[in-house]
């Protein structure tokens, strides 16, 4: 079968502000329908399973972002090496990433599968969940993870094909995967009153279902990045090199869980309407975030491509443009989200107390989502060039620690919801800050038009 090396999507020549926003558009559908397939898991659970088993699936939320995280970390790692080599038109060690990635993604979905069936009961009591819903919440996360070999391999292919300019084809897979997620939710829940147990196996078989999708296209393509289960070995160099950018990737998206931990025991000291207009209002966080990081997806994928093609000017330009998409799609956002604050908590909860609660964080946050960019921007486009051990280092001191020293300084002496919330935009300023000095200086550093780059591990 003939192999092209060239990619789907030339990230290096013509117009790149038109091919970023082609490349991004499918990624912000995917990331959009993830939201709201998860959405209709919650919202089936509660109206047909009752609120104990809407409190059981609640009470895996942060374990379920946290291994969630850890694949979106390692897929990171693969997107950027793939495209590196693909700018390099380098088809040897193309294919020895694609077939070096697989083992890396499905060895973690496998150890995670395993976590679920031997460790669950244990870390959920870690985690002080509530009696009555503890039985429920290992129930749920046991079937959940057993799915995590497929979500793996899921965003394995989508790194790969991302990083070869293809968007598009993981947005079909995971429509498809997505709807039939939905029918069986319902079927379950309803027909068969399974509760947490059917939401858990509904979300497992449509993972399985995008996963073989997307491996039996890699595996039928006409291209470098074609996928053979023959030649399916580990190469210790080119490992090391995604991990260089994965694993790092991966401890920033863990972190995060944890630093929003201690954002959530801040809120709970309130009385529980605060609580819960809290909880509503923060539905449109990953709402917005997931569109946004499309830009940053873009901005790691085009960069790698033009680093390994050696095209200096490109890499800046790349920079700049992710950073205004993703600036300007937040700042829309966030101001359309003020605006209609009211119809949109009224989905979750009509009461006025709540409402109002829930208005006071919604317009503080609707106003910062788009200083955020400039921060995951700057890191995306470190890790594009090869450089994510410092970029993480600076998200974490800035974005984790900074906020629970603020919730034990700032946020004690006031105690205010407005002085909590405002630890976002104070945190992503200063962490912007430290994020776009490092990646201008580590650009600086690199040679002049044409160079060869140096692998950093």
């Amino acid at each position: 079968m003939a192999q092209s090396d060239s990619p789907s999507m030339d990230m290096c020549n013509g117009p790149l502000g038109k091919k970023i926003l082609l490349f991004s558009i499918p990624l912000m559908f995917s990331n959009v329908l993830q939201v709201l397939f998860n959405l209709s898991d919650v919202a089936v659970v509660g109206h047909f399973a009752g609120a104990i088993a809407l409190g059981s699936v609640g009470s895996t939320t942060t374990l379920v972002t946290l291994f969630t995280g850890l694949m979106l970390g390692i897929a990171s790692g693969v997107n950027a090496i793939t495209a590196r080599f693909l700018g390099a038109m380098n088809p040897r060690k193309v294919e020895k990433a694609v077939h070096t990635s697989f083992i890396l993604c499905l060895t973690l979905g496998i150890l995670l599968l395993l976590f679920g069936l031997l460790f669950t009961k244990p870390v959920l009591l870690l985690l002080h969940t509530k009696k009555e819903l503890i039985d429920g919440a290992v129930l749920y996360l046991t079937i959940y993870l057993c799915g995590s070999p497929a979500l793996a391999m899921f965003n394995y292919g989508n790194a790969i094909l991302s990083a070869n300019g293809d968007t598009k084809r993981p947005l079909t897979y995971l429509t498809i995967s997505g709807i039939i997620n939905v029918i069986l939710n319902l079927i379950f829940v309803i027909n068969f009153h399974m509760g947490v147990a059917g939401v858990a196996l509904a979300s497992i078989i449509a993972q399985y279902i995008s996963a073989i999708l997307v491996l039996r296209h890699l595996t039928q393509i006409k291209s470098v990045i074609r996928l053979q289960f023959r030649q399916i070995r580990l190469d210790r160099r080119i490992c090391s090199q995604i991990l260089h950018i994965g694993i790092p990737s991966a401890m920033q998206y863990s972190l995060f869980a944890i630093a929003n931990l201690f954002v959530q025991s801040a809120v709970n000291t309130f009385n529980h309407v605060v609580v819960e207009g809290n909880s509503a209002a923060a539905n449109a966080d990953s709402l917005i975030f997931d569109m946004m990081s499309a830009f940053y997806t873009a901005c790691t994928s085009f960069i790698a491509q033009n680093y390994g093609a050696g095209h200096k000017k490109n890499i800046l330009r790349i920079y700049g443009i992710t950073s205004l998409y993703s600036f300007g799609l937040g700042l829309f956002l966030g101001l359309l989200l003020v605006a209609l604050r009211t119809p949109f908590l009224s989905m979750f909860n009509a009461d006025p107390e709540i409402l109002y609660y829930g208005s006071v964080r919604l317009t503080i946050m609707g106003f910062s989502y788009c200083l955020s960019a400039f921060m995951d921007n700057a890191t995306a486009a470190a890790r594009g060039i090869g450089k994510s051990i410092v970029p993480t280092f600076i998200v974490i001191s800035g974005s984790v620690i900074l906020r629970i020293v603020w919730i034990f300084t700032i946020f004690a002496w006031f105690h205010t919801l407005s002085s909590l919330y405002l630890l976002y935009s104070c945190s992503w300023i200063i962490t912007a800050a430290a994020g776009n000095i490092y990646f201008w200086w580590c650009y600086k550093k690199l040679p002049e038009e044409n160079f060869i780059p140096k692998v950093h591990i």
